[in-house]
Parts: C-alpha cells; sequence; structure tokens
C-alpha cells in the first residue's frame, strides 16, 4: 500500500495485541490462581501409593453394602494403609484374574479376595502369612440330599453329580481335579464355573446344578437367608469316618514380587490381628463374627 507522498506504509501482519498494565496484571493472576487450582487438584486426588484388587462378591471378606465395599479383607488393607502411611485403593475385579493381575504389577501390586496358597500361585506371587482357615462346603437342596458320611460329605458320594462353584474359587479348583484326575474322574462327573458362589447356589434351585461347593463361612451365609438349602463339610474319605479329612484352605494376601515393603507390611499388621486376647480371641476373629453374627 502507497501513501499519497509515495512512500510505503508498513503493515505488520503478526502484531500483537496489547493489553493496559491493570488489565495484564489481573489475567497473570488469573492465571496463577488456575495453576494453583490444579496442583491442588492434583494434591487432593493424588493417584494411589498401591492398588489392591478383590472380587467384592465373597462375603464376609468382601462385599458390597450400598456402593461401598466392606469387610474383613477391606479392615485389613485400611490397617496396612495407615501403618504405611499411603494410600491404598480397592479395585472389584472378576476373581480369576487376581492373580495373574498381581503378577504383572502393571494395574495391581496386591490381591485379596479370600485367596487360597496354592503352588501354582506361589510360582506367580508372593503371599502373606495365612490369616484364616476354612473347609469346603457343599451346598444342597434340602429335599434332595447327598449321601451323608456322619455329619459331612464325601468327594466319592458327588459321583455323576452337576457341581457348581465361582469360577477359579478353591471349591471350583478342588472340583475340577477330582473331576480330572481324582475319584470322580469317568464318572460322568460335570463341573461349571459360575461369576459368584450366590450365583452357583442359585443354579441349585433354577435345576442347572445339583451341588454348589463355596467356603465354610460364604456358605453358611448363603443357606442362613434361603431356607430351602443347607450346607455341610466336605470331606476326602479315610479308612473311617473318623479319619475323613476336611477340604481345608488357608486364606492369604497375594503380593507383587517386587513390592516387597507391602508385603512387609501386610505381614506385621496380620500378626497384629492374629493375636489372641483374653479370651482366646484374636481381631480376625472378631471380625468375621462382625459381619457374619456367627
Amino acid at each position: 500500500m502507497v501513501n499519497k507522498s509515495g512512500v510505503k506504509k508498513s503493515i505488520n501482519k503478526k502484531s500483537k495485541m496489547k493489553f493496559p498494565l491493570g488489565v495484564a496484571f489481573e489475567i497473570s493472576l488469573l492465571i496463577l490462581a488456575i495453576v494453583g487450582l490444579g496442583f491442588l487438584f492434583v494434591r487432593i486426588n493424588r493417584p494411589a501409593d498401591y492398588i489392591v484388587e478383590t472380587n467384592a462378591f465373597f462375603a464376609p471378606f468382601e462385599f458390597y453394602e450400598g456402593r461401598q465395599i466392606k469387610g474383613v479383607d477391606i479392615e485389613i488393607i485400611d490397617r496396612v494403609a495407615k501403618y504405611l502411611n499411603k494410600k491404598i485403593d480397592v479395585k472389584d475385579v472378576e476373581f480369576d484374574v487376581i492373580i495373574d493381575n498381581v503378577e504383572a504389577g502393571k494395574i495391581a501390586d496386591a490381591g485379596a479376595a479370600g485367596l487360597t496358597i496354592t503352588p501354582a500361585r506361589s510360582e506367580k506371587v508372593n503371599f502373606s502369612i495365612p490369616y484364616y482357615t476354612s473347609v469346603q462346603y457343599l451346598i444342597y437342596a434340602k429335599d434332595s440330599a447327598p449321601e451323608m458320611r456322619g455329619n459331612h460329605v464325601v468327594w466319592d458320594a458327588l459321583a455323576g453329580a452337576k457341581l457348581g462353584s465361582q469360577m477359579g474359587s478353591t471349591g471350583y479348583l478342588f472340583a475340577s481335579d477330582e473331576a480330572d484326575s481324582g475319584v470322580l474322574k469317568d464318572t460322568g462327573t460335570e463341573v461349571k464355573g459360575f461369576e459368584s458362589h450366590q450365583l452357583a447356589a442359585d443354579a441349585i434351585s433354577a435345576h442347572i446344578i445339583d451341588y454348589a461347593i463355596a467356603d465354610e463361612l460364604v456358605a453358611k451365609m448363603i443357606v442362613d437367608k434361603n431356607d430351602k438349602l443347607a450346607a455341610v463339610p466336605l470331606c476326602y474319605m479315610g479308612a473311617s469316618i473318623a479319619e475323613d479329612e476336611p477340604a481345608e484352605e488357608s486364606y492369604a494376601i497375594a503380593v507383587n514380587k517386587d513390592r516387597t515393603e507391602l508385603l512387609e507390611a501386610f505381614n506385621v499388621v496380620l500378626a497384629e490381628m492374629l493375636t489372641k486376647d483374653a479370651e482366646g480371641k484374636s481381631e480376625i476373629d472378631r471380625l468375621v463374627l462382625k459381619y457374619t453374627g456367627f
């Protein structure tokens, strides 16, 4: 562009917008406030130091009360968080992925879901000291009771039956082993997996399976709410009824093999919670009573 005098006018296409000094100062304050709030948000909502996976359908150890997960294992986790002075988040997942997730250590540091110590699992994760011993129970319809041997049932009496248990649980693993290579091999016994022990028990009334297998406390809580069902201990047959051995298991916390601080913390806290008081009861015993009533 040329003006009337023939002198070219320079046009600065990149000219910047300028603010009065007072406006610029206010904008600076606003930016600082936003940044400050951002840091505050991150601090308040900081990611957890550890993630513990569970399956919240295993009362009394973990279960939903409204939208909150509660139970014996949750109280143990809370105690460990206080002991370490760190934030531990609990994540509800499918039961049969917990061990593999803890082994990988990418999305989970530990698992607490009434997990039984087994040689196969011990190759993948470290286990805390055991904190509860349970017996497998057989759930059945009262009008279709299995053959009893004293006050319990032995695996041999389940030949040809349709059995159900929570997928990946000890009951499911035990039943599968017996059907594949144990006393139930070649007997026509079927083993079906369900998402929870409750669904397995419901399948009895729906005539999908004959019997469900679950841990003692879980089985007792299920039949306590259904007067058409009953449950008895499940045993391995011995030379006599008195020598029949219960199908027992010990619960422990599964911890990634690189999380030594977390494993040590669980062991210290569990040792304290397992100490017997003057009445011969441990804190774990009292928590079980708190959540079951028996």
